[in-house]
């Protein structure tokens, strides 16, 4: 009887819970817990993986509204995706939706899409009257694409990564 190779043992795809529990709230009313949370998911993504050394914490985020993805996990709260959304006139004449991420347990789950989906809507709800620009990493380009996102500037380097500005029209069909 012939033995088989042994199979190297397969890596399982996360799952996306059924249901991501949104909770969108402004600076001052965020609990130390939630604060903390979004700051250093934050901080894991954007400094340690894309080894960028630049301040995270940048002046906006008291000005900001932060949606926070929380997940049911082995009994407790995690935090799976985040954004923050800026108002028109803050950074630029448009809202301006930044920080976007999935956190690395919850990435290849669809967390990305449904934070995304739901900063579109809630902006598009808080500021009809405006379209939506954002500072894309160029390899996501095609990601913010999907959602109505259209290149409104050249390539830049943006902190060694390169990047490119995207808006997305106030009358933008999504």
């Amino acid at each position: 009887m012939p033995s088989e190779a042994p199979q190297a043992p397969r890596q399982s795809r996360p799952t996306m819970p059924s249901e991501i529990a949104w909770q969108w709230s402004r600076f001052a009313d965020l609990t130390p817990h939630a604060l903390y949370a979004a700051l250093r998911v934050r901080s894991e993504v954007f400094v340690v993986e894309q080894h960028c050394a630049f301040l995270d914490i940048d002046g906006a985020d008291q000005e900001a509204w932060h949606l926070l993805g929380w997940v049911e996990r082995g009994g407790a709260k995690a935090l799976a995706a985040y954004l923050r959304l800026l108002q028109p006139g803050c950074r630029f004449a448009e809202a301006s939706i930044g920080r976007v991420l999935t956190a690395a347990g919850f990435r290849g789950t669809g967390a990305g899409r449904a934070v995304m989906r739901e900063g579109v809507r809630k902006s598009s709800e808080f500021y009809p009257q405006h379209g939506i620009r954002i500072g894309a990493q160029r390899y996501l380009e095609s990601f913010y694409a999907d959602f109505g996102f259209r290149p409104a500037s050249e390539p830049y380097l943006e902190d060694g990564i390169a990047h490119i500005q995207m808006l997305r029209p106030a009358d933008a069909i999504r």
